[in-house]
């Protein structure tokens, strides 16, 4: 069982694979780890659910996501530095088979995208890979707990640094690097889009905190003013990690974390439900929608309530996590004071703005008359299908995080 109390490495599976290389496969689970894993285990399971029944090539489509799943735990559960960059890998080709075999119309062009960007930025993975690797004092080592003590000098820790972060920004994604998220998100199956937005968009922040922040961590001091400002750029998509883990303490790197695990669950749900209204109604832009909230009053509430989780309502995980980042902020010494409130302010602008885009986007989809009067239209709400994968969430999502402890154990 895994101790909450525990600050080392847990459950550790350590097995000598390949004699050259110092090549391990090595597993273990920690406090910064642990969430991500069960987030993973939670997302897949309902996204699987959320899928039955699949009526083509079953039993392809259910490999396809176990096969990802195993990507996605050996990423987050990894020690040696190459079996991550494999694990990296692996998740890559499911993702791409669901998207070009059980997509939209344009499915093989998001697919084809897809890869080029994440293959593009895996390449800057696997070459600082390799360069930690080889560089070693003694000789080549690629696990986690050596490389963290490893010093290297100032150019070359930032030329490992920029790179790994390239590849993590491909994931993540951070803009310019994002064109591809609009089209697979667009044509990709709900299930796909609910661990597109659950999990898979989280490695990339997991990667920036286990491998920038943890094996390059002189570089990252450097760099983190920069990921403030790319942090507060990309506010209006809702991006508070990266204040979080350039604030530099155990604070805002908590509530980073925290906002991980709340983000793959709002937007999991959210894309969920996105997908089952885009099923009933078959109408994707929102000037064509409106009055839906009367027929589907069971979608329209769960609609709402994630929406309000979206925006950082009281009560909800989403305040939790953005509180604990602007404290995290507020009391780093890295920063002087002006620059702070400076940030600080412009990150307080979310709170203007996402109420502004969820809750136009709630009253033109559901409330009026355009498609309630129309004789024609006809729509049925949620089944229990629908409503045993929205409300599993919704408890998650509004409950777990006031847990006595749940956040301090996870920088320990």
């Amino acid at each position: 069982h895994f101790q909450s109390d525990d600050p080392l490495i847990q459950l550790i599976e350590d097995y000598k694979w390949i004699n050259f290389f110092d090549f391990h496969w090595r597993l273990g689970i920690d406090g910064l780890s642990i969430g991500t894993i069960l987030l993973t285990g939670f997302i897949t399971t309902l996204a699987t659910l959320a899928a039955w029944p699949v009526t083509r090539d079953s039993r392809l489509f259910h490999f396809l996501m176990l096969a990802m799943y195993s990507g996605q735990i050996g990423s987050f559960s990894s020690r040696n530095l190459f079996l991550f960059f494999i694990m990296w890998e692996l998740e890559l080709i499911p993702v791409y088979l669901l998207l070009s075999m059980w997509g939209g119309k344009k499915r093989l062009y998001s697919a084809t995208k897809f890869i080029l960007y994440t293959a593009g930025g895996s390449i800057f993975l696997l070459m600082g890979v390799l360069g930690l690797g080889l560089y070693s004092s003694n000789e080549p080592t690629l696990n986690f707990e050596t490389l963290a003590n490893q010093s290297y000098p100032v150019g070359l820790e930032i030329l490992f640094y920029i790179g790994f972060f390239i590849a993590f920004a491909v994931k993540s994604p951070i803009i310019p690097l994002h064109t591809w998220l609009p089209d697979t998100h667009g044509e990709a199956h709900y299930n796909t889009c609910m661990l597109l937005a659950g999990i898979l968009l989280k490695m990339g922040v997991y990667g920036l905190i286990r491998i920038n922040m943890e094996l390059l961590p002189h570089t990252h001091s450097i760099f983190s003013p920069w990921l403030m400002i790319v942090g507060t750029i990309q506010i209006i998509y809702a991006a508070s990690t990266s204040p979080g883990i350039s604030s530099i303490t155990d604070t805002g790197l908590n509530g980073a974390i925290l906002q991980i695990i709340s983000h793959g669950v709002i937007g999991a749900a959210l894309f969920f439900l996105a997908r089952t209204s885009f099923d009933r109604i078959r109408l994707a832009y929102l000037d064509e929608m409106g009055g839906i909230a009367i027929p589907m009053p069971k979608i329209f509430t769960m609609f709402s309530s994630f929406s309000m989780a979206s925006l950082a309502l009281l009560g909800m995980s989403g305040f939790v996590a953005e509180l604990i980042v602007f404290f995290g902020i507020i009391t780093s010494q890295k920063y002087l004071l002006m620059p702070k409130i400076l940030i600080t302010f412009i990150m307080a602008i979310e709170m203007i703005l996402t109420p502004i885009y969820l809750l136009s986007m709630l009253r033109q989809m559901f409330y009026g008359y355009k498609l309630f009067t129309d004789p024609n239209s006809y729509f049925f709400d949620s089944g229990p299908q629908e409503l045993f994968v929205s409300i599993s969430i919704f408890f998650t999502r509004s409950r777990y995080w006031y847990l006595p402890g749940f956040h301090s154990f996870i920088i320990s």
